[in-house]
């Protein structure tokens, strides 16, 4: 393996040569090298089958301040000089960009720690249809299940390697594994769908397939029968599945480009209260066995555990080399290659109550375990979305509930969320179960 990434990191080393030759005045060159298994089936029948390998090398130039990338899966000698000679043709055609340009020597990535994103076992055929088979038949099995949307298993493997002018050469490899069944309960126009699904970078962290699949089945069997609920202003309890989105539009409000552009809700909002107070949003690029961990951003900077939101304080923007030098700022090592910056691991620390004690406390509310649609203005905050769940009476889950619309803006549903104590790392972007008080529900 050791011989295999160095073997890379000379091509690219030689592609750089290449583009110097060829006029460029700095560059960075990028491998990137998948692999994928994927195996579903539906009703005990296999449905699909697909394995795929791929790789791609992208090349991106300097001349003074104009910048161009370009990308090929060809390695042979001809196309690489063909691709260093385009490249540097395209950047002295665009128009310039005053704030392109390598990270500087002294923000790069030196050393980092091993995260253990890389699982070596590849699992074969025979496992990923076992484990589906598991899953779905667990699920069918729950009584009132009636179909089945179908199980499937997948595995993952990314080897990527990194090399600049600047003096950066890094590489690592991650994995992934993933294991989802889908069923449906009820007849005719009274059924009812749920899912469960689990994602993971080592293959033996995978949830159990028959505790999936009878998880699944059983939250479909508790969606039947819904009502419409009354419109009132009422709570709000967001459940881990999808609670995780709202630190998602956090995320996004926070980009360094949004904050240049001007096209941010939180623009003005450093320094500020932006949630409540002992509420801390936390980026960690480092966490073992994270699904979003990776060594040295997609600059070759070195990255670090962060806090975005202390103590509900905003504290910093996701920022990449180009957006650090247009709000005059530093990198925040969240940077890519020609593209916005982004975060690793993000996610909301725990609070200090149970969901159940959550729960409890709310005389009237709703409970959401589904959202439809992207009703989100980045640029007000102003917040709506359909969603289903369950009904609170008297700080209990009472009966489902479907065609409901929730609505707030985000800037006041930031101030007024209150975090569970049941945090678990599940999607790369994770959050216990959120309490929002004083959102707009419209029902019947």
């Amino acid at each position: 393996m050791a011989e295999q990434i160095s073997a890379i990191l000379d091509v690219l080393d030689g592609l750089i040569a290449r583009a110097k030759r060829a006029g460029a005045d700095a560059a960075d060159a990028g491998l990137a090298r998948d692999s994928s298994l994927s195996l579903g089936q539906r009703l005990g029948k296999r449905e699909k089958l697909e394995r795929s390998e791929s790789q791609d090398v992208s090349l991106r130039v300097f001349v003074g301040k104009r910048q161009a990338m370009v990308s090929t899966s060809d390695l042979s000698d001809s196309m690489l000089d063909e691709l260093a000679e385009r490249a540097v043709a395209m950047a002295k055609a665009v128009p310039e960009d005053p704030y392109c340009g390598p990270a500087e020597p002294e923000l790069l990535a030196k050393d980092w720690p091993q995260l253990e994103s890389f699982d070596p076992r590849e699992p074969s055929e025979a496992q990923l249809a076992e484990k589906v088979r598991l899953a779905e038949e667990a699920a069918r099995a729950v009584l009132g299940v009636t179909n089945s949307e179908g199980a499937e298993a997948g595995w993952g493997r990314v080897d990527m390697a990194l090399v600049g002018s600047n003096g950066f050469r890094g590489s690592f490899s991650g994995s992934r594994f993933g294991l989802s069944v889908s069923v449906i309960a009820g007849e005719g126009t009274a059924m009812e769908r749920d899912y469960d699904y689990s994602s993971t970078v080592f293959g033996a962290d995978l949830t159990d397939p028959v505790a999936l699949g009878k998880a699944a089945g059983e939250r479909a069997v508790k969606r039947l029968n819904p009502r419409k609920a009354q419109t009132a202003k009422l709570p709000v309890i967001y459940d881990p599945r999808i609670s995780n989105g709202l630190i998602g539009h956090f995320a996004g409000a926070i980009n360094g480009g949004s904050i240049a552009r001007g096209t941010s809700f939180l623009k003005d909002q450093m320094g500020k209260q932006v949630f409540a107070a002992g509420i801390n949003i936390i980026d960690d690029p480092h966490r073992r066995r994270g699904l979003r961990s990776r060594p040295f951003d997609g600059e070759g900077v070195a990255n670090r555990r962060m806090a975005f939101i202390e103590d509900g304080v905003l504290k910093s923007w996701v920022l990449g080399c180009r957006e650090a030098r247009q709000l005059n700022l530093r990198t925040t090592g969240h940077g890519s290659r020609g593209g916005s910056p982004s975060t690793s691991n993000l996610y909301m620390e725990a609070g200090e109550v149970s969901p159940k004690e959550l729960i409890g406390a709310v005389e009237r509310g709703f409970y959401v375990t589904e959202l439809i649609g992207h009703g989100v203005n980045g640029v007000t905050g102003d917040y709506s979305r359909g969603a289903a769940g369950f009904w609170i009476e008297k700080g209990e889950l009472a009966y489902p509930v479907s065609e409901v619309t929730i609505a707030g803006n985000l800037k006041e549903m930031f101030l007024n969320i209150t975090p569970a104590d049941d945090l678990v790392f599940r999607y790369g972007i994770d959050a216990p179960t959120l309490r929002i008080d004083g959102m707009t529900i419209a029902g019947a």
